[in-house]
């Protein structure tokens, strides 16, 4: 029974999810200001308190590795790679885009009751299964840009991941012939100009969670996909540029 501990720090949200054997034992996350520096070691030990599981019986240590937030990335993968340092575990880095995705998609089933609370709020109408439905997670990049993929319903990738100003001829061609879900923190800013197709259904109040990770990152456990720790590098998309300080 693998015994993995799932870091999540690409957005604004901290979260870390402690799954065994692809099951959820403990969460805990926050949702608002960047705070990952304070908070990833203290949720980290905190799960596992809940879990009465010690850190050196984890397996795995699972880290999502973006795009996302350039800092939020960097905080996350050097705690993760601290961590299979002094354990000696293995590092496995899930697409942080397909695992969102993956997320909301498996929630669409027919059988799923519509569980995610940002599906329970939408118009029945625009949740009943359909084999065409696809599935577009949008982070936010800054300005008018997000970090964007489209998946069909089991994952695969049928955009491939892209930093995109949105605007009405985005997704045209897909949206042609699939309803096509948008979702993420970076969805309400391309809501105005997507939404007037009759096949763009934008579900409110997707937060990503690192217990969305579990499902992916038990399959790169059970196949040995694990990453170089000594080379492992998050994945940007975008150089990394430096704000401005703020005069007081």
């Amino acid at each position: 029974m693998a015994v993995i501990l799932h870091l999540e720090t690409a957005t604004t949200v901290c979260s870390v999810a402690l799954a065994a054997d692809g099951k959820l034992l403990a969460l805990k996350e926050q949702n608002g200001e960047y705070s990952h520096a304070e908070n990833l070691t203290v949720f980290i030990e905190e799960v596992l308190q809940q879990a009465n599981v010690a850190l050196t019986s984890v397996d795995a240590i699972a880290i999502s590795k973006g795009p996302g937030s350039y800092t939020g990335l960097r905080i996350g993968v050097s705690t993760a790679k601290g961590l299979c340092y002094s354990l000696n575990k293995p590092l496995i880095a899930i697409d942080t885009l397909q695992y969102l995705a993956l997320g909301v998609s498996q929630t669409q089933s027919p059988i799923s009751n519509i569980k995610h609370p940002a599906l329970a709020s939408q118009n029945p109408k625009s949740l009943i299964p359909n084999p065409k439905s696809l599935f577009c997670p949008m982070i936010d990049a800054r300005r008018m840009e997000v970090y964007c993929a489209v998946y069909d319903a089991t994952g695969k990738e049928i955009k491939s991941t892209a930093a995109e100003i949105i605007d009405e001829h985005s997704f045209s061609g897909l949206l042609q012939d699939h309803t096509v879900y948008f979702f993420g923190d970076g969805a309400a800013k391309c809501k105005d100009v997507l939404s007037q197709h009759k096949n763009a259904v934008f579900l409110d109040n997707v937060v990503i969670s690192a217990k969305d990770m579990i499902t992916l990152a038990a399959k790169a456990f059970d196949e040995k996909h694990f990453e170089d720790v000594a080379y492992f590098e998050p994945f940007y998309l975008k150089d990394f540029v430096a704000g401005k300080k703020k005069e007081k």
